[in-house]
This record gives structure tokens, sequence and C-alpha cells, in this order.
């Protein structure tokens, strides 16, 4: 059984994300969690709020939250009625980073699935800032669609690393059973100046080759420094269809997503990404 969160605020992002976790997990046997937290939209505009006013607004609010998500249950139900799928809707007077956190750890959820970019839609960035709050704190891997994907089997399979962290099994496994069905070849590509590798990252390497035995896997080194760079290059040159990476200390990905501000994030993905192995922060 995998269990699947998916974050709304309704816009067509958030439903396209949606769309797309109901075809990548077709085969599977799943339970889908729906949820909008609605807490920011209680306080938008706190020059018209007083406390008389909160507990109005707040069942207000609520109100048409449950209504949206039953409409997209609905919409969900007309697209895709898969018997394999067991569907959950939650509207919860929260922030979305700290009902995740809560929803993943009640549910043991296996993946987050959201679009890179919400209703507000800002195209200077490539994730929007809910979702790289989920990408960053939430202790959950994150599968972040980007806006207007159109679902695409994924066939090519990026997986940078530099093998300097110890991989955790349940992370691997969820990266071979969605590969596995779609018969999927995955690239782990190690970028650094030198092709020399450590014995701890030797150790790392042969223990991510035994977790994803069941798939097609290519062990590959590229000569640069600027990590961002080659792997955008990579997945442009070899038609890949989803990035895949480690959130980690000393990984590839802390470093793109915590060297700069949200505004100057550089890394402009037109596929989708998952981000393993998430930590928190303090």
């Amino acid at each position: 059984m995998r269990k699947i969160l998916i974050p709304t605020d309704f816009s067509d992002n958030a439903f396209n994300a949606i769309k797309y976790a109901l075809e990548l997990f077709k085969y599977d046997i799943s339970q889908f969690y729906i949820m909008h937290a609605y807490q920011d939209e209680i306080y938008a505009d706190e020059t018209l709020l007083n406390r008389q006013k909160l507990d109005t607004i707040t069942k207000q609010v609520h109100k048409t939250s449950t209504k949206k998500l039953e409409n997209v249950l609905k919409l969900i139900n007309d697209i895709s009625p898969n018997p394999r799928h067991e569907y959950h809707i939650i509207s919860t007077n929260n922030i979305l980073v700290d009902e995740a956190d809560k929803i993943v750890d009640k549910e043991n959820i296996d993946v987050i699935v959201m679009g890179t970019r919400g209703e507000t839609n800002d195209r200077r960035l490539t994730f929007g800032s809910h979702t790289l709050q989920v990408l960053k704190y939430v202790q959950c891997p994150v599968l972040a669609i980007p806006e207007n994907y159109k679902y695409t089997q994924p066939k090519h399979i990026m997986f940078p690393t530099n093998y300097m962290i110890p991989y955790k099994r349940r992370e691997l496994k969820l990266l071979c059973e969605l590969a596995v069905p779609f018969r999927a070849k995955i690239d782990v590509v190690y970028i650094s100046k030198s092709d020399k590798l450590s014995m701890r990252q030797e150790d790392n390497k042969r223990f991510i080759n035994n977790e994803l035995c069941k798939n097609q896997i290519n062990f590959l080194n590229i000569k640069n420094k600027d990590i961002t760079k080659s792997i955008l290059n990579y997945i442009e040159i070899n038609d890949v269809d989803m990035l895949v990476m480690v959130n980690t200390r000393h990984s590839f990905l802390e470093n793109i997503l915590f060297q700069s501000t949200i505004s100057k994030l550089s890394l402009h993905l037109e596929i989708p990404f998952l981000a393993l192995q998430n930590i928190k922060r303090i």
C-alpha cells in the first residue's frame, strides 16, 4: 500500500500535479491524501480582521475549503476511476509545511506530490515559496511537477550524487519501484573535477547499486565544478524524464537549495523533480 500526500491550493498547477500522480501510481494500490491548509487565507488581510470576526471568517474559509476539496475529489473520480485508489480529503486551519509534516508522521506517507508553483505562479522562480518550504523542511520524499507538464512515463531518470551520504533503503526502494514498471534506465551521475572516489564514496556507490539492482543503472562521471549547469545540460542533451536528487547535509541538492535566496534559485526545471531523504532544519 503506497501512501501519497498531495497539498493543493486549488490552482491549475496543483490539479496538474494530482493528475500526474494518478497516472504515475495507476497500477499501485494507493491511498491519496488531498490536503488544503488555509490558515494563511484567514489572516490574508489583517486590517479587516478582529477577534469578533475571526471565528466567522475561520468557519467561512473552512466551509469553502471543504467544498472545493469535494469538487476536486469529484473531478478525480471523473477522470480516473481507479479501484486501486482510495482518497481522503483534509481541510485544516494550519500552515502548509506544518500540516504536511504532521500528516507525513501520522500516516507514514511515502511521497508528497505537488506543483512547482502555486496560485501566485511567479515565473521568475522554479519553485513557489510553499513548494520550497516543503522541499527544505518536511521529512519525506517530495515529487514536484512543473507547470503544465503533460504526463510522460519516466523512461529516463537522472540521479546526480556526490556519494557522500549513507542512503536510506526506503527512499531508494521508492526510486526503484517508480522506475521498474516503466523499464526506466537510471543514470547515476557523479559531477566533480576529479573522478577518484574515497572508500566512503565507493561504499555508498555500492549500496546504490545493490538497492537499485532491479533497474537498468548507468554509473557516469562528469568532470565539471558547476553542478547546476552540468545537470541542466545533461537533462537537455539526454532527454531525461525525471530528475532525482537527495536532500541532506553535504549533498548536491543542499548546495543548490540553500546557497541562495529563493529569488536567486537558478535550477529552472521543466521535468518532474523527486527530492529524496529530506531533513529537518532547526
